[in-house]
């Protein structure tokens, strides 16, 4: 069963919460950073991405930048922007977008149970991705951003989590400038805590890493630096856990991620088309944005027009769950057999683009010239993320696109 536990968050003053709340530090560059933080004195990105508050040009994982951003993290809790609350307790974030509320619970996860597998993921992670997300920790020793996980809904959780936000108010509730709205409330009740606890161990058998694989892996190592660094390691330090917040899975939505690709190996127009008809069932749906409907239809946006694209029998297999998924059709019949593209983790001839843009997106990139064609996706399920990371496969690349992200800031796990 997985250990999901309460712990005593970081947090700021209620005033405060909206302007120091942020976006994660990895989805935005220096200068954009520079941009969400203009006015916010208390913003978190002056800990998260502290070369902000360094000389301009300073190079971003230079050790005056992390000195930078433990020194900031310090003044932020003399300051009180950050308070620790007296005691361990579980937390709920709730997202809303577009008129749809997702509740998720913030608590710590074991890094145990990422080793063991009861934590399971759905992608494969680089040593070098992980390296970069443990730097910071180690210097402010916290975990300053939370990863997103999804469980098997509980309906005992999901009433606990109910009453409280139909009966108490809100301690942070704010729309953030890009129109998602935050609401966070601590559950103070003692009982409650204890009974939530006992939810997850005896009703969770697994949490699944919905967005932020790299963090986690990055999380689970730095829990293993520093055990090693304490001879008087028990396994209760708070470094032995990460923070995570856990949403039921039937409350999430995964929106589409497309791919738009800047040749057709040496194919005119026609004689792509023709080839695709091998595979698919092709028609034209004009001059008209076309958005995939169902599982195996897809839409390509080809020379000024639309197309639907409908996968014939046999190519694809919906009894394996990785040969089920439009990623691996598309992968396998178009960029692999027609255009060469082999692989899309290193490839320069493909690139991916996040449904939360809109299909108009694609549309952009092929009529400026920069890319020849785009394909639109029907987005997974969470059921098809259960089975695959249930039965320890691996996605292909840039499969899943959740939104909204999570804010950093509204609480912080402290590893000490």
């Amino acid at each position: 069963m997985a250990i999901v536990k309460p712990f005593r968050g970081l947090r700021p003053t209620q005033d405060i919460a909206k302007d120091l709340a942020c976006l994660p530090y990895d989805v935005m560059n220096s200068e954009e950073a520079a941009q969400m933080a203009e006015g916010k004195e208390c913003s978190l990105l002056h800990i998260t991405r502290a070369e902000i508050d360094c000389p301009a040009g300073t190079d971003v994982h230079s050790e005056e930048v992390y000195e930078k951003s433990v020194s900031n993290f310090n003044l932020w809790q003399e300051k009180g922007w950050l308070k620790q609350d007296e005691e361990a307790k579980f937390y709920i974030y709730a997202q809303t977008m577009d008129g749809r509320t997702q509740y998720g619970i913030v608590a710590n996860a074991a890094c145990e149970d990422y080793k063991t597998g009861v934590i399971k993921k759905h992608e494969l992670t680089r040593p070098d991705k992980e390296e970069d997300r443990m730097i910071l920790t180690r210097y402010v020793e916290a975990n300053l951003e939370p990863v997103f996980f999804s469980y098997k809904a509980v309906p005992e959780i999901d009433a606990i989590v109910e009453n409280i936000v139909k009966n108490e108010e809100a301690t942070y509730d704010f729309v953030a400038e890009d129109g998602f709205g935050h609401h966070f409330w601590p559950v103070n009740d003692p009982a409650t805590n204890k009974e939530l606890e006992e939810l997850f161990a005896t009703k969770v058998p697994a949490t699944y890493v919905a967005d932020g694989h790299h963090r986690t892996a990055a999380a689970a190592r730095i829990g293993d630096e520093f055990a090693a660094k304490n001879p008087n390691h028990t396994g209760d330090e708070e470094y032995n856990y990460f923070m995570a917040v856990h949403f039921p899975d039937n409350q999430l939505k995964i929106i589409d991620y497309n791919r738009v690709v800047k040749d057709l190996n040496g194919m005119t127009a026609e004689e792509f088309l023709a080839k695709l008809e091998a595979t698919f069932e092709v028609e034209c749906m004009g001059e008209e944005i076309y958005k995939p409907a169902k599982l195996h239809e897809f839409s390509m946006y080809l020379e000024g027009k639309w197309y639907k694209m409908n996968a014939k029998e046999g190519t694809y297999d919906d009894k394996d769950p990785i040969g089920v998924l439009d990623v691996t059709i598309l992968s396998n019949h178009v960029l692999d057999n027609l255009l060469d593209i082999k692989d899309l983790r290193t490839t320069t001839r493909a690139e991916f683009v996040g449904g939360i843009r809109g299909l108009g997106e694609l549309k952009k990139r092929v009529d400026s010239g920069n890319m020849k064609a785009a394909f639109a996706l029907y987005a997974v399920s969470m059921q098809q993320l259960i089975d695959i990371a249930d039965t320890g496969n691996i996605m292909p690349p840039k499969t899943t696109w959740f939104e909204p992200k999570l804010r950093s800031g509204l609480l912080i796990h402290k590893l000490d």
